[in-house]
């Protein structure tokens, strides 16, 4: 029992520090969005990376072309002619073809033989791009940016200083369901890793900005050689260039999909298995920090109804229990209202999980320490249809290759 009280005790400590992580990060988000943002816009490059058909494809690529800003280029890439998202691709571009502010081309890039499809698109993307653009901006195709997102990404980089600019996913349902929220409720953790530190933030690769010298001065090009995540390796790359990574919580970005638990399964698992090649030691603190939480957290209902079972007292590991839950409800109550603030447009969606964000949460804890313990055992990943070996962060083996989706 005193082990049990000893680790609870931790286990609040380490929810209180995580609260004040909620509260600092709602913060950070109403400062940001009360700044007023430089007028810098280049002339920009936006690649967009496509394969097979996102829920929401044509809506998400639809609003690359409703972009509040001046002169720039948008570069779709595929590895496949026979792509099933490229009448969707040429569809809009027929559209918006009079619209004279936006420039767009289609790449083939062929399939990857060395590295991830999507690393491999990027970089083939990266060597078309026109003379006369000064950032490049990645954007993935399951991402919906509001209208203001390219001129508000790109605008920190006005500042030289700054590495790269970088929003994040946030999972909203359509239909809704247990698997899909549970997803939202797992990826919102990630969200709320990003804040003012620029040296521990990280890039998503579905929102993110350069300048075209500084990719070049951190040598991204070679950082994906052999790579099969963009943004780790990217987010690596600036690391090792003491670059700052600027995160804009403008420029969150919904994803409107739902997923089934297989799916859920597998979009969450990979993610720990590539976070496991590419940052170990973070892969360690979700194993470890999720394998206490589940025990103390789980094993306290059980010893609380074990107790009550043989006529013993159960309030005080209730009462633990209880309060460990209610501080974990409170840090997802300051997410999701950080959140609400800048996609304030989808204020309906958003209310409609409010609940299952505020209660569900600790399913999720356990998901993750599932993810980590799959993310031990095996390096072995399948994204868009394609599987691949994670041997390290610069060599990557593709057991089977592509098939159209």
């Amino acid at each position: 029992m005193w082990v049990f009280y000893f680790f609870a005790a931790l286990l609040i400590i380490q929810a209180i520090i995580s609260l004040r992580g909620g509260v600092r990060y709602l913060s950070y988000i109403q400062r940001e969005l009360a700044r007023e943002n430089q007028s810098f816009t280049p002339y920009a490059t936006i690649i967009a990376p496509c394969r097979g058909i996102d829920q929401g494809l044509r809506e998400n690529l639809a609003a690359l072309f409703h972009q509040d800003y001046g002169p720039y280029e948008i570069i779709f890439v595929t590895d496949d002619a026979d792509d099933a998202s490229l009448p969707v691709i040429e569809d809009l571009r027929r559209e918006f073809c009079e619209v004279e502010s936006v420039k767009t081309r289609v790449l083939i890039a062929g399939y990857a033989t060395e590295s991830g499809q999507k690393v491999h698109n990027l970089s083939a993307a990266v060597r078309e791009i026109t003379t006369a653009s000064e950032v490049l901006i990645f954007v993935d195709s399951d991402a919906r940016p509001q209208s203001g997102w390219l001129r508000t990404l790109v605008a920190p980089l006005a500042n030289e200083e700054v590495g790269a600019a970088t929003g994040y996913r946030w999972f909203i349902p359509v239909k809704g369901g247990l698997a899909s929220r549970l997803r939202s409720i797992w990826n919102a953790s990630i969200a709320s890793a990003l804040g003012d530190n620029g040296f521990r933030n990280f890039c998503w690769g579905g929102s993110t900005a350069i300048r075209r010298e500084t990719f070049e001065r951190a040598q991204v090009m070679d950082a994906w050689r052999g790579a099969a995540s963009d943004d780790f390796a990217l987010t690596r790359a600036l690391h090792s260039a003491q670059l700052p990574i600027h995160f804009v919580p403008a420029c969150l970005v919904a994803s409107h999909e739902d997923c089934s638990f297989r799916e859920l399964l597998e979009f969450t698992t990979r993610q720990l298995k590539i976070t496991r090649a590419y940052a170990p030691h973070l892969w360690k603190i979700v194993l470890f920090s999720n394998l206490l939480f589940v025990l103390i957290f789980f094993g306290g209902i059980a010893l609380a109804i074990a107790c009550a079972a043989l006529g013993l007292s159960f309030a005080l590991p209730l009462v633990l229990v209880f309060a460990i839950y209610l501080l974990g409800g409170l840090k997802a109550h300051f997410r999701w209202r950080a959140i609400l603030l800048p996609l304030a447009r989808y204020g309906r969606e958003l209310r409609h999980d409010r609940l299952a964000h505020l209660f569900l949460w600790p399913l999720t804890s356990a998901l993750y320490l599932y993810n980590a313990l799959a993310a031990l055992l095996s390096r072995r990943i399948v994204w868009r249809g394609i599987t691949y070996e994670l041997k390290s962060p610069h060599e990557t083996v593709i057991i089977a290759p592509a098939r159209r989706e």
